[in-house]
């Protein structure tokens, strides 16, 4: 805020036998706003004038007057999903987190109320393409802890945020858990809403604003300023935005095959499963083209009482050509309580490996 000062002076003509008028002088202090939008609610602009005058050229105190103007609060603020890409997340993960930011845009410290909440199915989603297709479990909002990442253990639950200060912003974070039986290409998309409230009390919300009616009051006055976002409309006091949960998920398959090796009659030689025949059997695990790679893959196979396991014959991680199961796996494995098992290299989509192990015919 500035103050100018303006004198204008004036003195009245001499008429024939009267004596000379006073001089009459005006000051004006005149005080202007500054014009940056951020001039703290409840501040207050005093404008001041002053009247300077003379009579027969005697100075005489100067009459003052003053009036008092309170800036009203102006309630602006915006939510942005800084994720620039959907959230990747696979069926059954825990806590897949989007991130979010508020910016509080207002002339006024505030507090604002937040909620996350799912869109219908077959909403737009943020992304795109595709739209919302199933629900995630929102676990809740979180609140950063200034590092910009979320920490799971450290980061406050919150349900408000407290005394942001005008041009202040916070991160936040919705947290969510992926149900099964997801494919991919599924979406789930959540809206993140901030409504705004009086600030002033620390660690308590304050109550959610409402915008003042009528013509000015000589108090502070609410004015909503803030745009329309997702599920909200201008001038409101709310504010939302969209994100997504993408789903990329391994569709995988298990087949089991089996070819007799040899038997103690025929040998090698277009054998039969008879007692003492040794039988050879895959387990071929494929994962379809356009899915996520699989990892952590264990494969159990049991081997039937009327059998007995051939010592150190399981391989692992071997390959499937025509539909024919090779045997160019590697030694590994392990055989106990009538299971052989053991675990296969990550798995990327469109692509096949094996466990292979081989039994005797009691």
């Amino acid at each position: 805020m500035s103050i100018k000062s303006y004198t204008i002076c004036q003195t009245a003509p001499r008429r024939w036998r009267e004596p000379a008028f006073g001089t009459l002088c005006l000051l004006a202090m005149v005080s202007t706003p500054a014009f940056a939008a951020g001039t703290p609610a409840g501040t207050d602009i005093t404008n001041q004038v002053t009247v300077g005058y003379s009579v027969g050229s005697v100075q005489q105190t100067a009459a003052t007057a003053s009036a008092t103007v309170t800036v009203d609060r102006k309630v602006n603020m915006t939510v942005t999903r800084t994720d620039t890409a959907s959230v990747v997340v696979a069926p059954l993960q825990q806590r897949a987190v989007t991130t979010f930011r508020l910016d509080n845009l207002s002339n006024d410290t505030l507090d604002f109320a937040l909620s996350a909440t799912q869109l219908g199915n077959g909403a737009t989603s943020a992304f795109g393409p595709g739209t919302d297709s199933f629900d995630a479990t929102i676990v809740g909002i979180f609140l950063d802890n200034g590092n910009g990442t979320y920490d799971d253990g450290t980061d406050a639950q919150v349900t408000y945020l407290d005394e942001v200060a005008a041009d202040a912003n916070r991160v936040l974070f919705v947290v969510a858990n992926i149900p099964d039986g997801r494919v991919t290409g599924d979406i789930a998309t959540v809206r993140l809403t901030a409504t705004a409230a009086a600030g002033g009390a620390a660690n308590t919300q304050g109550a959610v604003l409402t915008q003042t009616a009528g013509a000015n009051t000589a108090g502070v006055d609410t004015v909503f300023a803030d745009g329309a976002g997702s599920g909200d409309s201008a001038n409101d006091g709310q504010f939302g935005v969209i994100n997504d949960y993408r789903v990329s998920a391994a569709a995988l398959t298990v087949s089991k095959t089996s070819t007799v090796v040899s038997d103690p009659v025929n040998t090698t030689t277009n054998p039969k499963i008879i007692p003492g025949a040794i039988v050879q059997f895959c387990v071929a695990v494929s994962n379809a083209a356009g899915g996520a790679t699989a990892s952590g893959l264990t494969v159990s196979a049991q081997v039937a009482s009327d059998m007995t396991y051939v010592a150190n014959s399981i391989r692992l991680n071997g390959t499937v050509v025509s539909g024919v199961c090779q045997d160019d796996g590697t030694a590994g494995g392990t055989f106990n309580a009538g299971v052989a098992s053991g675990t296969l290299n990550d798995l990327t989509a469109g692509s096949t490996l094996t466990l292979v192990y081989q039994a005797e015919v009691k």
